[in-house]
């Protein structure tokens, strides 16, 4: 057994169900006292975050990533036991497997033999946290803010979520787009349906709003992003009864954006929306993170050179996906790209990394250190 594979089984084993560590902090801190880290631990809420940072001068290069899972769901669904770490016909089988307890692993393991090999010319920190699957509050955004008060700055970012698609490293993330979540409350006066002229419905008031939320075009995209998309995902009305008129209407809809627009452009295109049509409304935003974009300094190409040479493959530069906790590390302006396994079996039963893989994937991220310190 590999000492990447080992300790990524002794990962999956620690259950940590977000925003829950498990454990797993403590073990990759031990790790990499034994090679010359300093350790802090940073923790906010009910949320563990781990720092650790080599001495010396010059850039610091980090390595982000996230020991919380998500949920997984019914045993039934499942072949194995989810937190097992099952290795089954040349796959390691677990919750957390792809997304993204591996990639620590080999972040690890990567560091240790390099560090085991020579010294560094710059520094390298590993930023953990236990919040990123979950409201991603009390995570990296917060200890993003902690660094700047202190007046840190990461020169470069290696995010280990997993990037590829059918073959390792045959994606890596250099951005992804802005996520902004809005509650919007349609008020309406209850009553009998036998009777509407005494109510006023907020369902019937709201769908030509709501159509023409969904018809708008916001922008036209870019080289780097597809256009803006607002989905709705929830609505709630009613009691039940099918002869009562509610007198609120609940919907909840996201719009992933392009770097074409800002927060604050969506939400007053919104709220003129919703004026014209003199809708009795309140509305709650939550922004999860503004879209980001690295292009400038060399980051993209040593990634990319060490992808190519460990696996022979180049990559494509992709935007596409959700958030990663890259969304509060660009802003400072950070070089960030994201690089780990398939992403095809994350979030879902059985999910799972080709064992092979998780040597390759230590050996792209050791090229990425020896290019850049």
């Amino acid at each position: 057994m590999t000492a990447t594979l080992e300790l990524a089984k002794q990962l999956i084993q620690l259950p940590s169900v977000t925003p829950e560590d498990g454990g797993c902090q403590e073990l990759i801190a031990q790790r990499l006292a034994k090679v010359g880290f300093k350790i802090e631990s940073l923790p906010h809420g009910e949320v563990s975050n781990l720092w650790a940072v080599t001495d010396g001068a010059g850039p610091l290069l980090v390595f982000a990533g996230h020991t919380d899972v998500v949920p997984p769901g019914p045993s039934s669904d499942w072949s194995y036991d989810p937190f097992a770490a099952t290795e089954q016909d040349g796959f390691l089988y677990g919750r957390g497997a792809a997304d993204m307890k591996s990639s620590l692993a080999a972040m690890v393991t990567a560091t240790e033999r390099l560090l085991g090999a020579r010294s560094l010319n710059g520094r390298l920190g590993f930023l953990i946290t236990s919040d990123e699957e979950g409201a991603a509050i009390n995570g990296t955004r917060k200890i993003m803010a902690d660094f700047q008060a202190r007046g840190m700055h990461i020169d470069y970012c290696v995010v280990g979520e997993p990037s590829s698609i059918e073959t390792l490293g045959d994606t890596i993330k250099i951005g992804r787009r802005g996520s902004l979540s809005a509650k919007l409350i349609v008020k309406g006066i209850g009553g009998h349906v036998a009777y509407p002229h005494r109510a006023v419905n907020p369902i019937h008031n709201a769908l030509p709003v709501l159509l023409s939320l969904t018809r708008t075009q916001w922008d036209q995209g870019n080289t780097s992003f597809p256009p803006t998309s607002l989905q709705i995902s929830n609505i709630q009305a009613g009691t039940g009864a099918n002869n009562v008129i509610p007198d609120t209407l609940e919907v909840d809809f996201n719009l992933r954006y392009s770097t074409e627009l800002d927060a604050e452009t969506i939400k007053q295109r919104v709220a003129d929306l919703l004026n014209k049509e003199k809708l009795n409304h309140e509305i709650q935003w939550h922004l999860s993170g503004e879209p980001f974009l690295t292009t400038a300094g060399k980051l993209i190409a040593v990634v990319s050179d060490s992808v190519e040479k460990v696996t022979g493959i180049v990559p494509e530069r992709s935007t596409a996906g959700g958030t990663s906790d890259g969304r509060f590390i660009a802003p400072t302006g950070t070089e960030v790209v994201e690089i780990g396994p398939c992403n095809t079996t994350i979030h879902k039963a059985n999910e799972c990394i080709r064992i092979d893989d998780l040597d390759k994937l230590s050996a792209i991220y050791q090229a990425i250190l020896e290019r850049l310190l």
